[in-house]
């Protein structure tokens, strides 16, 4: 059984896996609003790249989170 408090853990912790230039690549081919300022990439800043993308896109965290996995699985 999982608490709350494990929960918001389990999204803090999230963190981009693989060759982001390849995954960034592919992100503004599937969205071509995304600009290469938009999908900038600094040691440590997950989360900010996270943010700046759910703003873009309009999604919801979870949102950004399923498509961010999804394209790290689709290029493995």
């Amino acid at each position: 059984m999982s608490t709350n408090s494990e929960t918001n853990k389990a999204m803090d912790a999230f963190k981009i896996k693989g060759d982001w230039k390849t995954q960034s690549s592919k992100l503004k081919t599937k969205f071509t609003q995304l600009t290469d300022s938009d999908l900038k990439m600094e040691s440590g800043k997950d989360e900010e790249l996270l943010k700046r993308l759910q703003n873009k896109l309009s999604k919801s965290r979870e949102e950004m989170i399923s498509i961010i996995t999804k394209n790290q699985t689709e290029i493995d």
